[in-house]
């Protein structure tokens, strides 16, 4: 990876480890806070991420979609963290609105 990217995978992660426990954020409201409209960026970022200290399983797609490439085991693992911190779920999506960051 070259600097640049290093520096804004730093910035995702730095941002993802300030969302709340049993709150989620977007991939589009991740990048816009760190000053890009490439949520495919963020999207890359934390499927790159190595560090389970960063929550990645609070950030799903704009339509509360989750994560098929979720980095540390899939969208249903993805799911099963979400759950356990109170974050509802309308089938396989998350309830957009009760609980963004």
């Amino acid at each position: 990876m070259t600097q640049i990217t290093n520096n804004l995978f730093d910035r995702v992660y730095e941002i993802v480890k300030k969302i709340p426990k049993g709150e989620i954020m977007t991939y589009g409201q991740v990048a816009r806070m760190i000053g890009t409209r490439d949520a495919r960026r963020v999207g890359q970022a934390l499927h790159a991420n190595k560090d389970k200290n960063v929550p990645c399983h609070r950030v799903v797609f704009a339509d509360g979609t989750l994560a098929p490439g979720y980095a540390f085991g899939g969208a249903e693992e993805q799911k099963k963290k979400l759950l356990a911190e109170g974050v509802e779920l309308e089938g396989e999506k998350v309830k957009m609105g009760s609980r963004i960051g």
